[in-house]
């Protein structure tokens, strides 16, 4: 089976990284090979989104560790994905960013932020924060990747890791953004087919939905959202402790507003081909996010109706340092015990597919964060096409090997890798971003005071509460700045007309 596994997987990537030649040529400028030129049409901008949001660590780590902790509970999350980070964010967002990024001439967030608001610094510290946190977000999508790797075609966890990390960089240099549109198109149709494949068996193993829903709302089945009280006279336990319900609300806020203002989700927006083709991609996304985030929350807990006595059915994946279970590896072990064959070679690509969407995503947007925002915020960007181009091809390659440094250190588990990271950058352009879209009166002052309030709160807060708390002070990052930002603003002289006409594309005064 293993040579089935590899075999299959090589086809794959030799279909992907044969789209990546086909678009070399249709990539010539930085604008094609970050946007797709703008070009992009509603079933390839909306199968990109998808893919970039739901990755490895979605379908490993979340799936996995949240299920298991949660259960059926994890489904809140699902919705939340579905409603808030996807159809919300593509009716309030999508239009309204593709319209004032096209008059402002920008691509990334960072020139976003500094056309918007008159701030080439802006535009370098925001460009410093995308870099800094993308890092870790791309570490953990290779560690859930590589788990999978690991365990479906007994690769050594570092030699999967180097192989994920090769094949990403060749495959982005090639094509840029446009060989990632094409290919998100192919991978989303698998995606969508294996998920309903993988939930439909699942559920058949246990008596269907309603059996299956029934049993996992059963206290037994259900882990409670609020500690059990402490008997009298008991020790306080060691460490900062948060109720289950408080951390399971901050994960819905952090994994569906926190896309909203994601540099790697927002470069949707901007690669849209018109507005006409908003609508028709936000229904695409939004039935894509709901089959994804319902199939991977739904099977991590199922594995409470699989796994019924842990100390045995988990002794498998026990650290042998803690010797507690290691749940990032909690689906790999649980597809690979519990699915035919052939259907883990299915959701072996489908994790795959997703995972090499998301990766490219981040790369691309990491390197234009050096490339377009610093080179290029001194003018060096416009005037040297071609060796804009080369450098962008070059710190793709830089960033794969920082991110593939880290998932080879294994410095954390890969859900709070990512918290820690949709945390951090959300809590920094969450508040100027959307305030900047809507609001005409948000000034420069507004701007930077939220961008500090969001990273001195998210950073503050994950150093002082550690591990346990990293859920609840994304959510916290994020919150604070939409006060920050209007209450600075309401205090500070009113942005100069010119700068908000051109934003808001109006006639001069």
């Amino acid at each position: 089976m293993n040579i089935l596994y590899t075999s299959v997987v090589v086809l794959y990537v030799l279909a992907m990284l044969a789209v990546g030649y086909w678009c070399i040529e249709r990539t010539k400028s930085v604008g094609d090979f970050f946007l797709g030129g703008r070009t992009l049409g509603p079933w390839m901008s909306a199968f990109a989104y998808g893919t970039t949001y739901f990755s490895a660590v979605l379908f490993i780590g979340y799936a996995g560790r949240l299920g298991w902790g949660f259960g059926i509970q994890t489904l809140w999350i699902a919705l939340g994905n579905t409603l808030i980070g996807t159809l919300f964010a593509w009716q309030l967002l999508a239009r309204r960013t593709r319209d004032m990024t096209a008059r402002l001439n920008v691509m990334t967030m960072p020139e976003f932020l500094c056309a918007r608001y008159g701030s080439k610094p802006l535009q370098v510290i925001a460009a410093l924060v995308v870099f800094l946190f993308l890092v870790p977000y791309s570490g953990s999508v290779y560690m859930g990747l590589s788990y999978l790797f690991q365990k479906a075609l007994g690769l050594e966890y570092n030699t999967a890791l180097i192989f994920l990390a090769a094949l990403t960089g060749v495959y982005l240099v090639m094509g840029g953004y446009f060989a990632v549109a094409v290919s998100d198109f192919i991978r989303g149709i698998l995606e969508f087919a294996a998920v309903a494949i993988m939930v439909l068996l699942l559920a058949n193993m246990k008596g269907g939905f309603y059996e299956t829903f029934t049993r996992l709302l059963d206290p037994k089945h259900m882990p409670a959202l609020h500690p059990p009280p402490l008997p009298p006279g008991a020790p306080l336990p060691a460490g900062m402790q948060f109720p289950g319900w408080l951390t399971l609300a901050s994960l819905v806020l952090i994994t569906s507003f926190g896309p909203w203002a994601l540099p790697q989700m927002v470069q949707k927006f901007y690669s849209i081909r018109s507005k006409a083709d908003v609508n028709r991609a936000m229904i695409i996304a939004t039935i894509f996010a709901l089959f994804m985030s319902f199939g991977a929350y739904y099977s991590g807990a199922l594995t409470h109706l699989f796994f019924t006595n842990p100390k045995i059915d988990l002794a498998p994946i026990l650290n042998p340092i803690t010797r507690k279970p290691d749940l990032d590896l909690l689906m790999p072990h649980f597809l690979l015990t519990y699915v035919p064959h052939w259907l883990v070679l299915i959701i072996l690509l489908l994790v795959f597919s997703a995972s090499m969407s998301s990766l490219s995503s981040l790369v691309l947007v990491s390197s234009s964060a050096i490339v377009i925002d610093i080179y290029g915020a001194f003018g060096r960007r416009e005037s040297h096409p071609k060796q804009t181009v080369l450098l962008m091809r070059v710190v793709c390659g830089i960033f794969v090997l920082l991110s593939l440094l880290i998932a080879l250190s294994k410095v954390d588990v890969i859900v709070n890798l990512m918290v820690i990271a949709w945390g951090a950058l959300s809590g920094a352009f969450l508040a100027p971003y959307l305030y900047g879209l809507f609001w005409k009166r948000t000034t420069r002052a507004g701007a930077y005071a939220g961008m500090l309030a969001g990273l001195v709160t998210a950073v503050g807060l994950f150093l002082y509460w550690g591990k346990p708390g990293i859920p609840v002070a994304g959510a916290l990052a994020m919150v604070l700045p939409l006060v920050v930002v209007p209450a600075v603003s309401l205090l500070t002289a009113p942005p100069p007309a010119s700068l908000v006409d051109r934003a808001f594309g109006e006639q001069p005064h």
